[in-house]
């Protein structure tokens, strides 16, 4: 079952103005980052309120060319409470999966599928030792 939405994520052309623009203007709060598996900087996590981010995507030249994308949407999240039973419920109802559960570096597991028009949409399940239950 959906819970709500876990996160909003958007590929960036300058961090730095991106977290003044989230942090400083909106005021909401730097959580965390992860790094990619060359350790170089990957993603960081602005919280928003209790279990809900945006996760802002380094979207400079470089990582463009290795993750297909510059500047703006990458994905939303929908936070399932089982992501291995809402994944069963939406294969029932016709929903094509695109990818089957499995856990990520964030230690949360997830699934994906895409809207209508290829908007990709994650679907979640936080574990408690994951960053995002701790932020």
């Amino acid at each position: 079952m959906v819970i709500g939405i876990a996160h909003n994520a958007f590929r960036v052309t300058d961090m730095e103005k991106a977290l003044e623009f989230y942090c400083g203007g909106l005021g909401f709060t730097k959580a965390f980052e992860l790094a990619d598996s060359n350790g170089k900087p990957w993603i960081v996590y602005i919280k928003v309120s209790k279990n809900t981010f945006i996760e802002l995507f380094y979207g400079g030249e470089e990582q463009a060319k290795t993750q297909q994308g510059t500047a703006g949407f990458v994905h939303m999240c929908l936070e399932c409470d089982d992501v291995y039973a809402t994944v069963a419920d939406l294969e029932a109802r016709g929903v094509q999966i695109d990818s089957a559960p499995k856990v990520g570096s964030d230690k949360n597991t997830q699934a994906w599928i895409h809207d209508p028009d290829g908007n990709k949409i994650e679907l979640m399940s936080i574990d408690p030792s994951s960053p995002q239950a701790n932020a």
